[in-house]
């Protein structure tokens, strides 16, 4: 099968979040399953010489987008079997970010052109269009006309993915026919009006052959208000053609027995002297008290309201109450951010907070810490509690979107489980299982190891999840 890739960012290339990293490892293990995989992307400034090095430039074309001619170069790049195209327009997206422009919506109209027109000029003849989150959303509905005007795109189904149904690209109406060149019948008609204005990721929704989400629970989150961001509606009217399909991790990039940047190395059956060497080392770079008995709860996330940290520091001084240190992670709004910081004050050599992004300082923390918590009010995946899980580090999630999906609750009748799971949105709630895993980790070391090793040999491979795409994709052709 013949599969294009479309988003707008890529790891290793280019990333601001999780659809990097899907984007980076589905296509890859779509490949690995003997299928033809071209993803496209737009080739931003952020893209490092590294990587431009070893492109190769393929063609220019112009892309009609409204009454414009606009030019469009393509270059190409080979790695681990995929064919990776970027899209070059330095007037677009010579940025000193991916988002958050005055005209992100002509960005991203453009580079959906792109998208349809590329496969016509370097004739490819793809079965499946496979596009992701508002960015791409257009593609789905340009598909609709042009697939009778290029005969590369004859036999080409759509499938839309909703990464954070929360960012819908939303604009007045006045970019119809200007911005985006589309008549004014799809506005008249509905498929991109919601509430007068365009909706563009309501146009893919409708427009696509196959709708997915990034986990089961998601899907079925979608269909209720509280997490729909006003699109429930629009959900459940399409919900015969909408499925939810886990993410998963690049298992050989997170793996503790072979990770370059750890202290020390460690694998699933012996863990303890390994993942005790990372604490140690985690504990001097972030100036914690060097104490291999104390738990250390991490947190590495964006510090927003969505993550769920306004219940974090509504009882900070309860957690802090018990013996344990604490690191946090991020960056985000000034009243965490701030709240971070006086209680790494307030609490000298027992709270860390990094008030960041590194890389290597996260993987530092998924190694050393005992656990990791993510209450977070809305997670359509969530990554982070897959590879704290893999680092033999135990989460406390709330029971929403993929954390439901992959985090299964401690049975202390049983011992079985991977974490530490509350369901509703609640400080004390949240606290109460906090005290619960703090008591398991001083009071029963066995059964403590057992959930190490569960959540360190759970399958979070893209293997499932890219055969479920696949199921979608030949059921779409017939």
């Amino acid at each position: 099968m013949k599969i294009l890739f479309a988003s707008s960012e890529v790891a290793p290339f280019i990333k601001t979040g999780g659809l990097a990293d899907v984007a980076g490892s589905l296509p890859k293990a779509l490949a690995q399953a003997g299928h033809e995989v071209k993803v496209i992307l737009p080739l931003y400034e952020g893209i490092g010489g590294e990587w431009r090095s070893q492109m190769t430039f393929l063609k220019y074309f112009n892309v009609t987008l409204s009454w414009r001619q606009v030019y469009c170069g393509v270059f190409s790049l080979e790695r681990d079997g995929v064919t990776y195209w970027f899209v070059d327009n330095e007037y677009y997206f010579k940025r000193w970010q991916l988002y958050g422009h005055f005209d992100d919506c002509e960005r991203f109209a453009y580079f959906s052109r792109a998208v349809i027109e590329t496969p016509g000029q370097l004739d490819f003849w793809p079965d499946v269009i496979h596009c992701n989150d508002w960015q791409t959303a257009l593609v789905p509905v340009y598909l609709l006309e042009e697939k009778y005007r290029i005969p590369q795109l004859g036999r080409a189904k759509s499938v839309f993915t909703i990464h954070n149904i929360e960012y819908q690209g939303r604009y007045g109406d006045q970019v119809l026919e200007d911005v985006i060149g589309l008549d004014k019948s799809y506005f008249n008609e509905g498929m991109l009006a919601y509430h007068d204005d365009v909706n563009l990721m309501k146009g893919a929704i409708m427009a696509s052959n196959f709708v997915t989400t990034v986990s089961p629970t998601y899907a079925n989150e979608l269909k209720i208000p509280f997490y729909a961001h006003g699109m429930d509606g629009v959900i459940n009217q399409q919900s015969g053609k909408v499925q939810g399909i886990l993410n998963g991790i690049d298992m050989d990039l997170y793996n503790p027995a072979t990770n370059p940047g750890l202290a020390s190395n460690f694998t699933a059956d012996d863990p303890v002297e390994g993942k005790l060497a990372c604490k140690l080392a985690l504990q001097r770079a972030v100036g914690l008290q060097e104490n291999a008995d104390v738990p250390i709860i991490a947190c590495i996330s964006r510090l927003v309201g969505h993550k769920g940290f306004s219940l974090v520091t509504d009882v900070l001084h309860q957690i802090m109450g018990m013996n344990v240190q604490m690191v946090v992670l991020g960056t985000g709004d000034w009243q965490f951010e701030e709240a971070f910081r006086n209680a790494q004050q307030q609490y000298p050599g027992r709270f860390s907070a990094q008030i960041t992004y590194s890389g290597p300082l996260s993987t530092m923390i998924y190694a050393g810490a005992d656990l990791f918590l993510m209450p977070s009010v809305s997670e359509p995946c969530g990554l982070s509690q897959m590879i704290a899980m893999r680092y033999g580090t135990v989460p406390i999630v709330r029971e929403t979107g993929g954390l439901k999906d992959t985090v299964f609750p401690y049975n202390k009748f049983t011992g079985e489980g991977r974490g530490f799971t509350f369901s509703d949105i609640n400080a004390n709630d949240m606290l109460w299982v906090i005290r619960e895993a703090v008591e398991l980790y001083y009071n029963n070391k066995e059964a403590w190891r057992g959930l190490q090793k569960e959540g360190m040999t759970a399958d979070f491979s893209w293997d499932n999840s890219a055969q479920q795409y696949l199921n979608i994709y030949q059921r779409i052709q017939g």
